[in-house]
């Protein structure tokens, strides 16, 4: 009993000291903050789970985005028995003893079992095929976690007997929501600035905003005790000596503890100073000066602007201010923005430079821009819009007898691989919406010269 009574209050002594993200861990689906296009009332995975119908799954999405924090939440509403391991320590000894352990408890007690497996991805291939037989054979409910892209680093084997969701970076609510819940815990208030420098620099890892508040409260209330400790040194008439040992009762973090909390200096911008800063950057990448995009882009990330919004408006003008010039900038500016959401920062900084570098030096267009607005407006006159009779859809039963597709030439019969139609209707045929620059790829792109004189044939 003594020996009970002993880790009882280890246990108990363990917790008070843990972390603050371990603390406020959450214990039911209503308390997970984010996912709710995974965990919101009606959603599959938390339908499954409320019923304790959970098959295998992976679980991807960066650090600090709940996976750890879900499985817990299962092992919490499940009859299974749930065992928990992490592929960082654990052999494939470990796993066959989780296996074995699994089908004595269904073949005894008739208890399934539900294994959690954190780092999934850090098994190699002999090691994870060690799991199939026991996933396939429904011995063992896998819960995988992972930070890599599962189809590269999970067998496929075992990947096509699990189902993969994909967990995403939390928003700005959810962080301050967060935020919020760790300064209740600590009996502490925070600055609005504080509060918007910790969810900015968080990178949507709700563990790093939980720990850096955490710390900002730290720093607060050493910051409040020294300077009441020195009040107390010269004290006003009339007024009682402040205790320092009272210092922390009312606890507030400034924007000054958050910087410390994070070891980044918050960038002010003015009233205006988002929608300035943005306005420059994407001004300096459409005048061709990467400098200037270097230059504003550190401005936004030391501010801690939100990196998705800066590869969102790369990814936007690379087709408004690049377009046809040079289709592949397209394709850096959205490796860039998939780089934030799987890398993150402040590694992914990295991949934004390189994004601003490339598009400040594309050949630019904004023919394409041009061309949609002008097709835009074609579109929404009036009466403009029938679809010519050659074009109609002509695959349904009763199609041809109204006469849907006659004359409808097929190019691929031509040698040339194409022939000159009309494919627009009669009232806008003739308008030219779209026409090549002289700058970079657009100089070569020539629509052809319609050899038949009549373009309606």
């Amino acid at each position: 009993m003594s020996e009970g009574l002993f880790e009882a209050g280890g246990r108990e002594r363990l917790a008070r000291q843990a972390p603050l993200a371990a603390r406020l861990r959450p214990a039911t689906l209503d308390e997970i903050v984010g996912q709710d296009h995974l965990l919101a009332p009606g959603r599959p995975l938390r339908e499954l789970i409320e019923a304790d119908r959970l098959s295998s799954v992976i679980l991807w999405g960066p650090p600090g985005t709940g996976k750890t924090t879900l499985a817990r939440v299962v092992a919490s509403s499940t009859a299974k028995e749930f065992c928990e391991l992490s592929a960082v320590s654990a052999t494939v000894k470990d796993v066959r003893e989780i296996i074995a352990e699994a089908r004595l408890r269904i073949g005894e007690l008739g208890r399934g079992t539900i294994l959690f497996l954190d780092e999934v991805h850090r098994f190699n291939k002999a090691q994870q095929d060690a799991l199939l037989p026991a996933v396939e054979d429904g011995l063992i409910v896998l819960i995988g976690a992972t930070t890599e892209n599962p189809h590269f680093e999970v067998n496929p084997p075992l990947l096509s007997r699990s189902t993969l969701f994909r967990l995403v970076p939390l928003d700005d609510v959810a962080l301050r929501t967060l935020i919020g819940r760790a300064l209740a815990a600590e009996g502490a208030t925070a600055d609005d600035d504080a509060v918007d420098h910790i969810a900015a620099r968080s990178g949507g890892d709700g563990r790093h905003a939980l720990t850096s508040t955490e710390v900002a409260v730290a720093l607060a209330s050493r910051r409040q005790a020294a300077v009441a400790a020195g009040s107390a040194d010269t004290p006003v008439a009339g007024t009682p000596p402040a205790d320092p040992a009272h210092a922390t009762s009312h606890l507030r973090v400034t924007l000054g503890d958050a910087e410390h909390a994070v070891d980044a200096k918050a960038v002010r911008y003015g009233a205006d100073g988002h929608y300035d800063t943005i306005s420059a950057f994407i001004k300096s990448l459409r005048g061709s000066d990467p400098d200037a995009g270097l230059y504003w882009l550190a401005r936004m990330l030391d501010a801690g602007e939100d990196a998705r919004f800066i590869a969102r408006r790369m990814v936007i003008l690379a087709s408004e201010d690049i377009g046809m010039a040079d289709s592949t900038a397209l394709l850096v500016a959205e490796a860039a923005a998939r780089a934030v959401e799987y890398v993150g920062l402040p590694e992914a900084q990295l991949n934004l430079a390189h994004a601003v570098v490339r598009l400040a030096t594309a050949p630019k267009s904004n023919r394409v821009t041009v061309a949609l607005s002008r097709a835009k407006a074609d579109a929404r006159t009036a009466g403009a819009g029938e679809v010519p009779i050659h074009l109609r859809d002509a695959h349904y039963q009763g199609a041809a007898s109204l006469g849907h597709g006659d004359g409808y030439q097929y190019p691929h019969d031509d040698p040339s691989g194409w022939v000159p139609q009309q494919y627009r209707p009669d009232e806008v045929a003739a308008n030219v919406y779209w026409e090549p620059s002289e700058h970079g790829r657009e100089r070569e792109l020539r629509r052809p010269e319609p050899t038949d004189p009549d373009p309606g044939t």
